[in-house]
């Protein structure tokens, strides 16, 4: 099994693809991070990363996609700036026909 994992974050958005599964030892296949600057407006960050995310499921055919799911911090705008950026990674995965998982982080 394949899977595409995002830390999502506006400035920087972390991917990982992995292989594993059935007793197999997992392996990294490819680890990046996509960073979009503070001072481009919101829409454009989205679509920056975006297009990489795009491309990584196109490049590395994942199973699945797992994303850290957002959770409570004092800063609303980074609260903010992470969902919005974690949507982004669901619509694209959903849009490839993959399933998606969240994962609140420990």
């Amino acid at each position: 099994m394949r899977v595409l994992g995002v830390d999502p974050g506006l400035t920087r958005c972390g991917l990982g693809v992995v292989d594993g599964g059935g007793g197999r030892q997992v392996s990294c296949v490819a680890v990046d991070v996509v960073r979009s600057p503070a001072d481009v407006p919101i829409e454009r960050r989205l679509l920056m990363i975006g297009a990489v995310v795009e491309e990584w499921i196109e490049r590395h055919r994942p199973d699945v996609v797992a994303i850290e799911r957002v959770f409570s911090q004092q800063n609303v705008r980074t609260v903010m700036g992470t969902a919005q950026a974690s949507g982004v990674v669901a619509l694209l995965a959903a849009r490839a026909g993959l399933p998606v998982a969240f994962h609140t982080p420990s």
